[in-house]
């Protein structure tokens, strides 16, 4: 079975191709961590299922509600003994996924679509980021504010599947990413944006946006302030796409009534771990640092908090996959061309590409148990970079 397109993105040279692979996300990790946590004494560990969850990028905060629901003994209240296999350069975690190495993942919705339309057997389970963090950062006096006004710049992205909203925001723009601005390949940090090579870098508002905030103004001696830099969101600018899902194996789905029920259990598990993360931030981050994630940090921190603002307030609980903004993202990919006039998708996703039933089940527990699955009075904390994310 053929599971993904393995053609990359290639910018600078009026050239460009569809890839994909993994969410640009950042930073760096020694190794994958062994599940830990509390044991509340609801099975024994011997009584535990084995479960694989394949991450899309390194060990960071991005992933931070996991990592608590193993540390904090979640996943197995349910019966679960929960492994998380980090991700990287070279993975690409629906074909980890789709291919049987692992029971779940963690990807982009474009990203798994295309695979989907590949031939991978994979079907979204729960949409954990209710909206998209991607950016275009920019230097104030560059005047970038909105799509439209980046005609005639140097426009960087990662490639891998991560510069479709900006296909589509250009495009919105009646701007043809082909003649009308100049795309670069960006490398996975802001350093072509700090020198002056690119105008206006892609960022993820947990990652990226606060590298350029943690570096140091040589105007003034201290670190980027906000008020230096423009940044257009593409959630704004109505071109967001679904971000971080857990997606599971649809043939499992339809035939296997015990990794049905274990869909349930896991869901559960792993919104408990972010509904942790959304009260105790400081913890979570220091669950990240301690698993070895490379970031200093005061960015990881930023980092969790960034990350709760895309989870939270979810009105319909968290997890749930809304029909509007599945809908938009598969509109998207199916009508924004790139550079040599391909889209993501050819056609609308057939069979089981989304099911809100799991997720449903592990509300409705969820909610008998009195855990606050909608977040209706979160609210962030206060993050202070220190330089390089220290």
């Amino acid at each position: 079975m053929k599971a993904s397109i393995t053609k990359r993105l290639v910018v600078g040279a009026a050239v460009g191709g569809l890839a994909l692979t993994l969410a640009a996300c950042g930073g760096s990790s020694s190794s994958a961590p062994a599940p830990a946590g509390s044991d509340t004494g609801s099975a024994a560990p011997a009584d535990l299922k084995p479960v694989k969850l394949q991450l899309q990028w390194f060990t960071q905060g991005q992933f931070a509600g996991y990592f608590a629901a193993v540390d904090q003994g979640f996943y197995k209240d349910e019966g679960l003994d929960v492994e998380i296999l980090e991700g990287g350069v070279d993975i690409v975690p629906q074909t980890v996924l789709a291919q049987g190495n692992a029971d779940y993942a963690i990807t982009w919705v474009p990203k798994a679509l295309a695979s989907r339309e590949q031939g991978a057997g994979i079907t979204d389970v729960a949409q954990m980021l209710q909206r998209s963090g991607t950016l275009q950062v920019s230097f104030k006096d560059k005047n970038l504010t909105d799509a439209a006004s980046l005609k005639g710049h140097t426009v960087g992205n990662w490639g891998f599947g991560n510069e479709y909203e900006i296909f589509a925001g250009l495009t919105k723009a009646n701007l043809d990413p082909a003649k009308d601005v100049n795309l670069v390949g960006q490398q996975f940090d802001m350093v072509g944006l700090l020198k002056g090579d690119i105008d206006a870098a892609e960022a993820m508002t947990y990652n990226e946006y606060a590298q350029v905030l943690e570096a140091v103004n040589p105007k003034t001696g201290e670190l980027y302030q906000p008020e230096d830099f423009n940044v257009i969101s593409w959630e704004d600018e109505g071109v967001g796409m679904l971000q971080d899902s857990i997606w599971a194996n649809t043939d499992k789905l339809e035939n296997d009534t015990d990794y049905q029920d274990t869909t349930v259990k896991f869901i559960k598990g792993s919104i408990k771990g972010w509904a942790y993360c959304a009260t105790n931030v400081e913890k979570c981050r220091d669950m990240v640092v301690a698993k070895g994630s490379k970031l200093g940090a005061s960015h990881q921190l930023w980092q969790v908090n960034e990350m709760n603002k895309l989870i939270w307030p979810a009105p319909n609980g968290v997890g749930v996959i809304d029909e509007a903004a599945w809908n938009r993202t598969v509109d998207l990919a199916m009508n924004t061309k790139n550079l040599e006039g391909a889209t993501v998708l050819t056609q609308k996703p057939e069979g089981l590409a989304y099911t809100n039933d799991y997720v449903n089940k592990a509300l409705e527990e969820l909610r008998a148990e009195g855990i606050d699955v909608t977040g209706e009075n979160y609210q962030p904390i206060t993050v202070t970079l220190k330089k390089g994310g220290a």
